[in-house]
């Protein structure tokens, strides 16, 4: 493949294309868990924003572990989720075996979507809006204060260079083609997860041909940024359907989605007022509102061990013993800390955006749904804070065609519902649907099964529509 992608180059270069990009360095990649293999690190410069014809030139980077297998199919592109994560990342952490396995079908690719991981970086904003730690903030000045950092970063990023209007799935669908050329190939096949289904998704409605095949996992559909707070709750549903398997903890939360409004209810009369222990022997005070139970909740239930946190978390409110809640923020909030925003995932969630039909319907959902407005926050309550940013209706549109697709579904997933996901890929004639029961949002490592139906989907083999049953944690067990 090597002499391929020289040659291929050569042909470019004599056709006046830039060939720096087509520049590999062998590396030895090392995992988290230590293990090394050795790679190629490379990278491809594309416009920041093809809209403009002045547009600087960013760099895209990757890691590209060679083939292994006798039967070499295109190269396989790594689309990681967030959006802002990173394919490198991705790669260095408990996902290398199944990255290391996927070779046997062709080139893997880890592939660092534009302002991530080695690409070219964009700097943090640290905005000069404080949100009061000590009184009650109204969900409306909560979503106010987030829209006014919003708007102080964009300026913030602008004036530091970054054409932020690049920085949307449209244009990370283009880099995947300018990928794909630099590699050599006439396709690729594309594996990815969360919001890499997302552009997975899009760039199979915009670049169809470039595209052998591919593999989603959580997937969240075009106009599915922001998710429906009646998914949400019929998650939690399911999760209580879960529990009552286990003796145990069904005694222990006989009635999460009570316990969940009960504690809501007595935050949102009454907020809780703790003292969070600091590293200089200190104390903090922090008033616990109803709005920190959301989005705590909101953030432990993407997969199922993390809500065996939740449930612990509620009802040691409900008992009125805060020490969990204490612990938690020791752990992960800093005092006095302003709003400070990353940009591309600011910029790809407000770009890909709501329409105002389902802005509507959201909106009425969250009144009653557990978790309120903050699945997604800030989504959508910064919506149109960017003038003009929205990629509009035509992106939203779902896809359609024949691609070969696998979608790989978690019955206890609950940031991308399966209701969801299957409407994310319901206009698609060519779709293999495994559902993983009780797996959650990151359900690759959940069992060999799932990554045997991948190989044989990659390998072109007859795959069912199956189901796979992995073991439920023990939620009365903390994962710490």
């Amino acid at each position: 493949m090597q002499l391929v992608r020289n040659f291929a180059a050569a042909l470019l270069g004599a056709a006046g294309l830039n060939i720096s990009a087509y520049a590999e360095e062998p590396i030895v990649f090392t995992a988290q868990s230590g293990e090394s293999v050795e790679a190629f690190q490379g990278h491809v410069d594309v416009p920041e924003n093809r809209s403009d014809p002045d547009s600087r030139t960013i760099r895209i980077s990757y890691i590209r572990f060679p083939a292994t297998g006798t039967s070499e199919g295109p190269p396989i592109v790594y689309l990681a989720g967030g959006p802002g994560g990173s394919g490198s990342g991705t790669a260095r952490a408990h996902r290398f075996p199944l990255f290391m396995a996927m070779r046997q079908h062709g080139d893997v690719i880890a592939f660092d979507q534009r302002g991530t991981g080695g690409s070219t970086g964009l700097p943090r904003c640290t905005s000069s809006v404080l949100v009061p730690e000590t009184e009650a903030v109204s969900d409306t000045a909560y979503a106010g204060a987030y829209r006014a950092a919003v708007e102080e970063c964009g300026e913030y990023w602008r004036g530091e260079g970054v054409a932020i209007e690049g920085y949307t799935t449209a244009e990370s669908i283009q880099d995947i083609s300018a990928l794909r050329v630099h590699l050599g190939a006439e396709r690729v096949a594309l594996w990815g997860i969360s919001y890499g289904s997302h552009l997975a998704l899009a760039a199979l409605k915009d670049i169809p041909g470039e595209i052998d095949r591919v593999v989603i996992a959580s997937a969240e559909g075009l106009d599915q940024t922001v998710k429906m707070p009646a998914h949400t709750d019929a998650y939690f549903g399911r999760l209580q359907a879960a529990v009552d398997t286990q003796p145990a903890a069904a005694t222990a939360y006989p009635d999460i989605a009570g316990l969940m409004r009960r504690v809501h209810d007595r935050l949102e009369a009454a907020p809780m007022l703790l003292h969070i222990p600091q590293a200089d022997g200190s104390t903090a005070p922090f008033l616990l509102q109803r709005r920190h139970m959301q989005e705590f909740a909101s953030s432990l239930i993407s997969d199922p061990h993390y809500a065996a946190i939740l449930m612990a978390l509620y009802a040691s409110l409900d008992a009125g013993d805060p020490g969990l809640a204490i612990g938690l923020l020791q752990r992960f909030h800093t005092p006095g800390e302003p709003l400070t925003l990353s940009a591309m995932p600011t910029a790809m969630d407000l770009a890909s955006g709501i329409s105002d039909a389902r802005l509507a319907e959201f909106t009425r959902q969250a009144e009653t749904g557990l978790v309120g407005g903050y699945l997604n926050f800030p989504m959508p309550q910064i919506r149109g804070v960017w003038d003009g940013f929205d990629l509009g209706e035509d992106f939203r549109a779902p896809p359609a065609g024949d691609t070969p697709v696998l979608l790989l579904t978690g019955t206890l997933d609950g940031r991308t519902y399966p209701e969801g996901q299957a409407a994310a890929v319901a206009g698609l004639a060519n779709v293999t649907r495994v559902t993983v029961r009780n797996a959650g949002h990151n359900l690759f490592m959940s069992s060999p099964d799932v990554h045997e139906a991948m190989h044989r989907f990659m390998r072109g083999e007859p795959v069912e529509d199956q189901d796979i049953v992995v073991d439920l944690p023990d939620f009365t067990q903390l994962p710490f």
